[in-house]
């Protein structure tokens, strides 16, 4: 079957091989595809691969030989899934591979709020260290992590990895998901409300769908602590960001350290880009080369399983 890559550059920039996918059938690979590119580039294709190329249900209409599209990531809400399941077309997407990496980037990020590293670090190479009368001076408060409560919404694999390294900075762990089962080792479930009330951190780790959008909105911010941190590593779409940037600049909450943001690349208008205490990273919570190895292995592996008819990793 003839396979067809839209967007290869961000999963693999030239640092890794395309091989596990191009050993399953013909492959074409995009380094990127502009929107009016995409049906002429993937007309003859049964299967597409996609990181963030956009598959609207136009587009899928318009692709008479699909069969099978693989989203190279977790979140797949880049496809119309619903359009895909009318076309008997099979969608998967890859749920595990970043898992370690994005915890890594919860505290990253939550570090540097707490402990303002980088911002240390460049009044440092500014000079200002070196005109110190002390031995030592710091810029704004310095937090410690040990008795804070976590707050985790959304407790799949991601939130129970983030959960065991905030376990390890000795904090309390709260977490939400639709169904609360199952025990929480050092911590417990609650409703969005409480968890928003009590949480000294609040990370994010569901998905974006129509019941999740903006989710972190004026009053779930208005509930949480004038000291409290909010963590987003899942979709920007999760939060109201004019909201977010109003909050931060009132010093309703302390800060925000974000991953994410509802349109990426951000347009300069964005109020993040200019709002207090709010430290942003452009998407690459998933990116390490281990992780992006893993994404190609594992998305050969969802093509194979396809191509076997026993498709893995079904969305929708």
């Amino acid at each position: 079957m003839n396979i067809v890559i839209l967007d290869s550059f961000t999963t693999n920039p030239g640092d890794l091989s395309w091989e596990p996918v191009a050993a399953r059938g013909p492959l074409a690979i995009h380094d990127r595809t502009a929107d009016a590119d995409i049906v002429p580039r993937a007309r003859d294709a049964e299967i597409v691969l996609t990181n963030k190329t956009v598959l609207s249900r136009d587009v899928i209409a318009a692709l008479p030989r699909l069969k099978c599209i693989c989203v190279l990531a977790t979140g797949y809400n880049v496809v119309d899934v619903a359009a895909a399941k009318e076309r008997g077309v099979t969608v998967c997407n890859v749920p595990e591979y970043s898992t370690p990496n994005v915890a890594q980037a919860v505290f990253a990020l939550l570090l540097e709020l707490t402990n303002r590293t980088g911002h240390h670090d460049r009044t440092v190479h500014e000079g200002r260290w070196a005109a110190c009368e002390d031995f030592c001076y710091w810029d704004g408060d310095l937090v410690e992590l040990a008795g804070l409560t976590l707050g985790i919404v959304g407790y799949g694999r991601i939130g129970r990895a983030v959960a065991r390294v905030g376990r390890a900075f000795e904090m309390r762990i709260l977490a939400h998901r639709r169904d609360a089962t199952g025990p929480i080792d050092g911590g417990e479930y609650a409703d969005l409300d409480r968890l928003f009330a009590e949480s000294d951190v609040v990370s994010l780790h569901c998905p974006l769908t129509p019941d999740t959008q903006g989710l972190v909105h004026a009053a779930r911010l208005e509930r949480m602590k004038p000291s409290a941190f909010l963590i987003n590593t899942a979709r920007g779409g999760l939060v109201n960001e004019a909201d977010l940037a109003a909050a931060l600049d009132a010093g309703t909450i302390a800060g925000a350290g974000l991953d994410v943001l509802s349109v990426e690349p951000p347009s300069a208008s964005n109020p993040l880009l200019r709002a207090r205490h709010c430290v942003i990273t452009p998407h690459i919570a998933w990116a390490t080369r281990s992780a992006r190895r893993r994404l190609i292995e594992a998305t050969a592996g969802n093509v194979a399983a396809f191509l076997a008819g026993r498709p893995r990793n079904v969305v929708g």
